[in-house]
């Protein structure tokens, strides 16, 4: 098993990798390295320091929804946790939905708490992470189609922005509605893999329908306290978009350093709709990300940017927020690891 997803981390980065080369060949690397030459230090530092800040945030807001489920945790716990999630993400294909299931193994292992009650709680965390940055993602757009003509490109990119609000905040209040019949159909699905698993793959148990009936329900009943508790959601969404105004800023930021500015509203638009990127098979986003990044930085209205400043400008901020949660991270996956062997 620990074979395999070694083996899809690696597929994975190749493919990162090769998304990147392509994205440097149509750029070119000769302004890129020049661009990158030239950058003010001290700024760049500002842009690790500001993502620092956005993990804390968003770890802050994970210490809330836990708060709402009776575990109380540290601020620093939760940031710890919090770049341990983001390392999950970042090596794992298909970034939180792979990075997740073991993000809520280490929520469970550093506050003691049920299995169930971790994967609640992160699963929450990425639900509300979405109110701010599309209710962002749409005051940019608002403010673009206010001052001039949005472009074929960034219509399609609004486009898709406001479906996917759609979509998502449907998806949403149905399962809400129908959580019920939904909980009852997970129990089904899961009884039925946990069955065959336990009877063709070695070395793994079938824990009984009333197993999963237990832990299934204990995460749905999670689920419902945090989202039946105004307070708590409240303060987590303040928390959300402090983490994402962050990460706008980094952006920004890294635009300072290589002495080309841009509006904030540009970088408003762009980071959430990029972070939808994250979604593809490639760890962590990585090469996705930085590709639409690029593509909605040109298109942009009043950003002015060439796709070398841009992809100078991404590689400094896309830098800091793919490897500073890994080093974090990783020190905190491994010392976890290693205590949980002991």
């Amino acid at each position: 098993m620990e074979t395999d997803r070694l083996k899809t981390t690696l597929v994975g980065f190749a493919g990162a990798v090769a998304v990147l080369a392509l994205l440097l060949y149509f750029v070119g690397v000769g302004d890129l390295l020049q661009y990158l030459g030239q950058a003010d230090r001290s700024t760049v530092g500002l842009v690790i320091v500001v993502t620092v800040g956005w993990l804390f945030a968003w770890g802050l807001a994970l210490r809330t929804v836990l708060g709402v489920l009776g575990e109380s945790v540290s601020p620093l716990q939760t940031f710890l946790v919090f770049a341990g999630a983001t390392f999950n993400n970042n090596v794992t294909p298909f970034g939180q939905a792979g990075g997740e299931p073991v993000t809520a193994l280490l929520i469970s292992e550093v506050t003691d708490t049920e299995y169930g009650t971790g994967l609640a709680a992160i699963a929450s965390v990425d639900t509300l992470n979405f109110v701010p940055s599309i209710s962002l993602a749409l005051v940019g757009v608002a403010y673009f189609a206010s001052t001039t003509t949005l472009g074929d490109r960034l219509e399609t990119a609004a486009t898709v922005v406001v479906a996917l609000a759609v979509v998502v905040g449907g998806g949403l209040a149905v399962a809400w509605r129908s959580h019920e019949r939904l909980e009852a159909g997970v129990v089904n699905l899961f009884s039925r893999v946990a069955e065959w698993a336990g009877e063709h793959v070695p070395r793994v148990s079938d824990p009984g329908r009333q197993g999963i009936k237990r832990r299934v329900s204990h995460f749905f009943e999670a689920i419902e306290r945090v989202a039946t508790n105004p307070r708590g959601l409240a303060l987590a969404l303040g928390f959300s978009g402090l983490g994402w105004f962050l990460q706008m800023l980094g952006l920004w930021l890294a635009f300072q350093a290589i002495g080309e500015p841009v509006s904030f509203p540009v970088v408003m638009f762009v980071v959430p709709i990029g972070a939808i990127a994250g979604m593809t098979p490639l760890p962590g986003g990585a090469g996705g990300i930085e590709a639409v990044l690029v593509f909605l930085l040109v298109a942009a209205p009043l950003s002015g940017v060439t796709k070398s400043v841009a992809l100078a400008a991404v590689v400094i901020f896309r830098g800091a927020v793919f490897w500073v949660p890994i080093a974090i991270g990783g020190v905190v996956m491994g010392t976890v690891g290693a205590g949980a062997r002991t």
